[in-house]
């Protein structure tokens, strides 16, 4: 089968290295535990001792010059290793200078032979002098030298491989330091395992032994009064030299069943630099609580919880017997995927796809690898049910070769063995999701997907590069979870690009119109004459410039994407172009290997990404597919930014396309570039694009339009929309003075019958609102503050709160407050949040102190009846409130606003 699509890049970050925290909590984490005692106390150490491992790394990177000086002394002679080592650039300071302009520094006086140094002082027990005279000295020998070692001449071994043997050991140190500050050796193992025959085939793989036995002994001696410190330090440089005599390891090859299933193979240090996943096996030999640390790992895996610890559920009558050896580790998968209890997790709740792909994760440790093999097991379970399908995924030769009769299953991810590409991302999501969350089969709709036409998509999936940049995007950002759709782009598909210029030059219809101009149809081109031409000799001086500035613009603007900052213009070059010292390719050349373009397209981008943006910068259009990014990519990974930037400013396009005194142009856009300039705001009138249609009134707008003038009453009376005044309240009940005592009793009574819609007994305002009136008639409160203590008090709770839904109380307090009906849902559901968060009094409060009470009753009268007629709908609502006794009827009258008819 020939795969030519990807299953989609889902959001995974690697963990590369593994550190003392992240490996002891990762292991806890798998296993569903808490941290143990041991790990803590590991954790509690490594902590404890952080301070002391930052201290070493510090110390052996402030001398990590010398100590790769005195192991490069140690296997070389003839020369001095220093003046091979790559030192940063002296900061600008009141230094001593010999004759030939160096700075006179104590490594230059030891090239010159002008420093002395005293070895053995008490004083001294590290540092710079103490590594210079350990250059001179000869020390004691460092470990077992290896058979067949050999100085190697300098002379001989050539200035570039010096470089390079210093710049390796350099590296060892460093991977050292990282491993102290980790306090895990996991990157010594991954990137020094596996290197003796690679150094042998290039230097000595004996030399190098001694080498990092020299450094280790170095190193040490910068800590000659610290005992832990020595003991840290040889501790990881041992792991270093183990792992260098250890032989390359064998890849590890993914096994596969059938034909249809891709192989592929993981190299082993990409293995041990993965997460440590532990493996469980059920032995003989092993102890109870062993056993059961197995039995719970075969729960993880078949029910992705450990049913004990979360359910408090076992099968004790399995557990017993392969605790017993009763039957092996194998069965004992077996009878727990056909068990009542997965059947009702696993099987029942999901069709027979979303069930096949779990018994996939759970007993095969992956996902469904192809199209063919999922139809085989879907009709193994569409005939036999969830025993067959566990029958024929347990009994497979696949399950036999990785676990075995007494292994039990784990997941076979991402570091644990090489992943198929066609389902990486659903591959994941089926791992990282617990099943509960994500009933939809995945992996039938990506091999469905396989067999659909060509999508106009990213690669790695459809959204994945907001830039139309396709052949090189994965991730835009890392927060952006993108979608897994896959899109059939193999190394045979090419882009479809569009020339910017008349059509009959296209290079569909004409191949040899590479190098045409695109005339007044396409991009502006800039030419630079060094020499005026005559009349109308030469045909580019229709398109040329005669401005060197504007052309010097012009070129700034197509390699930066911008116009450049001061201090980022190369004046020098400029000059030399002006003076006709360099050609116009040359002075493109120059600024595409500048440091200001170098930041923008190369140093923030990875290769693929950076070799798209470069190669529209400097040719003028993207990139035509696979085979041609890969042929960068290879120049990339060999020869560097530099390589690239000559390979596309040499190539016989950029002759034909611009010659020696053109600037680059835009010459071609893809499909998804067109699309995205021709649908700005702006731009579809002159794109050819039909005009939007012009506003129409409605026509009951213009029924509706005065054309004449009105006078006031006729718009009161229009306002009223046919409700007379006489069905207005014709008494109004006003507190006008205190001392009018009668009326003040009058006002109080008719508060009363607002509020609770009836006169109160004497006893009850006796005992409830005495205090009340005798503050009303000494001025203490208003009559507003006198109408919201009603509304305050025990028995509106009591009568209007209590044994009404919060909407019947909306309805209640706006007729009893405001003289109304609620106007429309939108108030009705403002005052239900309030009475659902601060209650009754919030309520009453908000209604008593609004802008509407204010203007209808203000200060000194009671609230009537109303008769609002706007809105419209809310007229009958009001009269079928008012008409109706609350008592009586405690049916909603506003749950809908339904019109009356």
């Amino acid at each position: 089968m020939s795969l030519k699509a990807s299953g989609g890049s889902s959001v995974v970050q690697p963990q590369l290295y593994q550190t003392l925290p992240v490996a002891t909590i990762s292991q806890a984490e798998q296993q569903d535990r808490y941290i143990d005692r041991g790990e803590l106390s590991e954790l509690a150490s490594f902590f404890s001792s952080g301070a002391k491992r930052l201290a070493i790394a510090e110390t052996l990177t402030r001398y990590s010059e010398l100590i790769v000086s005195q192991a490069a002394n140690r296997i070389l002679w003839g020369g001095s290793p220093l003046a091979y080592l790559e030192r940063p650039p002296v900061e600008a300071a009141a230094v001593e200078m010999t004759r030939g302009g160096t700075v006179l520094d104590d490594q230059e006086a030891s090239k010159l032979g002008t420093a002395t140094y005293i070895e053995g002082s008490s004083s001294n027990s590290g540092g710079f002098l103490a590594g210079l005279g350990s250059l001179f000295s000869v020390s004691a020998p460092s470990g077992p030298i290896p058979a067949g070692f050999r100085p190697i001449n300098v002379s001989r071994y050539g200035p570039s491989n010096m470089q390079k043997s210093l710049r390796d050991m350099s590296w060892f140190l460093r991977y050292i330091t990282y491993a102290i500050v980790a306090g895990d050796p996991n990157i010594i193992s991954v990137n020094v395992r596996g290197l003796r025959e690679i150094i042998e085939n290039a230097c000595s793989s004996a030399a190098t032994i001694v080498a990092l036995q020299t450094m280790r002994q170095a190193a040490l001696g910068y800590f000659k009064s610290d005992q832990d410190a020595q003991g840290t330090i040889a501790q990881y440089f041992d792991v270093a030299l183990s792992e260098f005599k250890a032989p390359t390891p064998s890849a590890k090859v993914r096994q596969r069943p059938s034909g249809d299933l891709q192989g592929l193979q993981l190299p082993q240090i990409y293995f041990n630099a993965s997460e440590r996943r532990p493996k469980y096996a059920m032995k003989p030999g092993l102890s109870v609580l062993e056993k059961k640390a197995v039995v719970k790992a075969a729960y993880r895996q078949v029910f992705e919880r450990d049913i004990t610890r979360a359910y408090s559920l076992n099968i004790s009558d399995l557990e017993s017997k392969v605790s017993n050896g009763e039957i092996s580790m194998k069965e004992f998968i077996r009878r727990l995927c056909k068990s009542p209890l997965y059947r009702k997790n696993f099987f029942e709740p999901y069709i027979n796809s979303r069930a096949l792909e779990l018994a996939f994760r759970h007993i095969l440790g992956r996902a469904p690898s192809s199209r063919e093999e999922v139809q085989n097991y879907f009709s193994i379970v569409s005939d036999g049910g969830l025993p067959a399908l566990v029958d024929a995924l347990v009994d497979s030769k696949e399950y036999g070769d990785y676990f075995g009769e007494e292994t039990v299953p784990y997941l076979r991810g991402f570091g644990q063995e090489a992943q198929e590409c066609r389902n990486w991302g659903p591959q994941f999501d089926l791992f990282n999701y617990s099943a509960p969350f994500r009933k939809v089969p995945q992996l039938v709709t990506l091999f469905a997907a396989y067999e659909q036409p060509l999508p106009d998509q990213h690669p790695y999936g459809s959204g994945n590069d907001p830039l139309e940049i396709q052949f090189g995007a994965i991730f835009p950002k890392e927060t952006r979870n993108p979608s897994n759709t896959p899109a059939f782009f193999n190394k045979d598909t090419r882009r479809i690009l569009i020339r910017r210029g008349p059509g009959i030059t296209s290079q569909v219809s004409n191949p040899r119109a590479r190098g045409v101009a695109p005339g007044s149809l396409g991009p502006k081109v800039f030419k630079l004459d060094q020499v005026p031409a005559m009349g109308n000799a030469k045909e580019s001086v229709r398109f040329s410039e005669s401005s060197t500035q504007a052309v010097i613009s012009a070129a700034y603007r197509q390699v930066f994407g911008r116009e450049p900052y001061s201090g980022q213009r190369l004046t020098a070059a400029e000059t030399k172009l002006e003076n006709g010292e360099i050609t116009l390719r040359e002075f493109i050349r120059i600024l595409a290997k500048s440091e200001a373009f170098r930041k923008i397209y190369w140093s923030p981008l990875y290769v693929m990404k950076a070799v798209e943006y470069i190669h529209r910068r400097l040719l003028g259009r993207a990139t035509y597919g696979r085979q041609e990014t890969n042929k960068y990519f290879d120049i990339c990974a060999k020869k560097g930014f530099y390589a690239l930037v000559d390979a596309i400013i040499g190539s016989p396009e950029y002759d034909e396309a611009f010659g020696e005194d053109t600037v680059p142009y835009e010459r071609y856009l893809t499909p998804a570039g067109v699309s995205l300039r021709g649908m700005r705001v702006g731009t579809l009138p002159e794109r050819g694009m039909a005009p939007p249609a012009p506003e129409v009134t409605p026509r009951f707008v213009e029924l509706g339009d005065v054309g004449d003038m009105r006078a006031d009453a006729e718009i009161q009376v229009r306002m009223s929309q046919g409700v007379n005044r006489q069905r207005e309240q014709t008494k109004i009940f006003k507190l006008t003075s205190l001392a009018d005592k009668p009326n003040l009793k009058v006002v109080a009574q008719a508060a009363y019958r607002q509020i609770f819609e009836r006169d109160i007994a004497p006893y009850v305002v006796n005992t409830q609102f005495t205090a009340l009136e005798s503050k009303l008639g000494n001025g203490e409160i208003t009559l507003k503050e006198f109408i919201e203590s009603l509304g305050y008090s025990d028995l509106y709770l009591k009568e209007f709160y209590a044994p009404y839904p919060n909407t019947k109380v909306i309805e209640l307090g706006t007729k009893h407050f405001l003289g109304r009906a609620p106007l429309n849902q939108a108030e009705i559901q403002k005052y239900n949040q309030m009475l659902a968060t601060q209650g009754l009094r919030a309520f009453v409060r908000d209604l008593v102190n609004s802008p509407e009470y204010s203007d209808c009753f203000g200060e000194d009268t009671v609230p009537y009846r109303r008769f609002p007629t706007l809105p419209a709908a809310n007229f009958p609502n009001t009269e079928r409130l008012y008409e109706q006794l609350t008592k009586q009827n405690s049916d909603l009258v506003v749950p809908s606003f339904e019109p009356v008819g």
